[in-house]
């Protein structure tokens, strides 16, 4: 039997069209209108498309959006003192720096002169500790994302066994934290390009979440049947189609559930910068949050 088919696409609908009718209330009652700096560097086609998307994003939910393209020849120096810019400018709630940037600037650098009530990308140090402490400001967006979508399905994660493929700052380790945390409370495998017999740790799983970014990694001997398979992988295969890190129609052959590439996480992850980016719009007025997600 197929496994269900979970689609990020339509929960990414549900929750934008609940963030546009909360930017509509911040307008009516408190005449805010949240807002996001998307900050590009180069001229990267990948990073141009993402950027735009986002842009289009926060047009749709009615919040202020500024890109700002500078270009591959910026220093670092100049792109500090945007971000500082960005810093005091208070119709800016929201700070992105598009990833990654051209060779000789210092992403790390960059990222920790964003103001930490403004780094809804949640990459600052400060947020990181935060999320490790167990109270964040900010959930790194695509985790988030993958949060949001096994809660959707109603995925039980207290007890839970999730083996998670990858380990990268933007998605693997945050992700094994967050659903590790009192609250969520699922026992959480972390396993990497070194892992011993890949295979048996993934076949281990409850929830498989693949974030490796290599293409076709997990094959189906290596899923217990039944279980949900989250694909975060965004790949290009030889002829240019984007391709996950699951290779799919195998896979939707033996687990229970599983997220499509594209349609699956891509669509939630820019749909949780836009919940950051509310979330922010109301912390720095002294607003009261939406209860969190943990």
């Amino acid at each position: 039997m197929a496994a269900r088919v979970i689609d990020g696409k339509a929960l990414a609908a549900k929750v934008r069209g609940r963030i546009a009718e909360e930017v509509a209330q911040l307008r009516v009652e408190h005449h805010i209108v949240p807002g996001l700096a998307a900050v590009l560097v180069g001229d990267d086609p990948a990073s141009h498309v993402y950027v735009t998307s986002k842009h289009r994003a926060c047009e749709a939910a009615n919040m202020y959006s500024r890109q700002v393209t500078l270009p591959a020849t910026t220093s670092q120096h100049e792109l500090i003192d945007l971000i500082d810019a960005l810093n005091e400018d208070e119709a800016i709630d929201g700070i992105l720096v598009q990833l990654p940037l051209p060779d000789g600037l210092d992403a790390d650098a960059v990222q920790e002169r964003i103001d930490p009530a403004k780094d809804v990308d949640a990459l600052h140090p400060v947020t990181g500790g935060r999320l490790l402490r167990g109270d964040p400001t900010f959930i790194p967006c695509t985790p988030y994302g993958v949060l949001e979508l096994l809660r959707d399905e109603g995925v039980e994660l207290s007890g839970a066994r999730v083996v998670v493929v990858g380990r990268s700052i933007l998605v693997g380790r945050p992700l094994a934290v967050l659903l590790s945390l009192k609250g969520i409370d699922a026992t959480v495998i972390q396993c990497h390009s070194r892992t011993a017999d890949l295979g048996a740790e993934c076949r281990s799983a409850d929830i498989l979440v693949v974030a490796a970014g290599s293409a076709g990694l997990i094959t189906a001997d290596m899923v217990r049947p039944g279980s949900v398979v989250i694909d975060v992988g965004t790949n290009r295969n030889a002829e240019g189609k984007l391709v996950g890190d699951v290779a799919y129609d195998e896979v939707a052959e033996v687990a229970g559930a599983i997220t499509p590439v594209p349609g699956g996480v891509g669509p939630m992850t820019v749909t949780m910068l836009l919940q950051n980016t509310l979330e922010a719009a109301r912390a720095r007025r002294g607003l009261p949050r939406r209860p969190s997600a943990i």
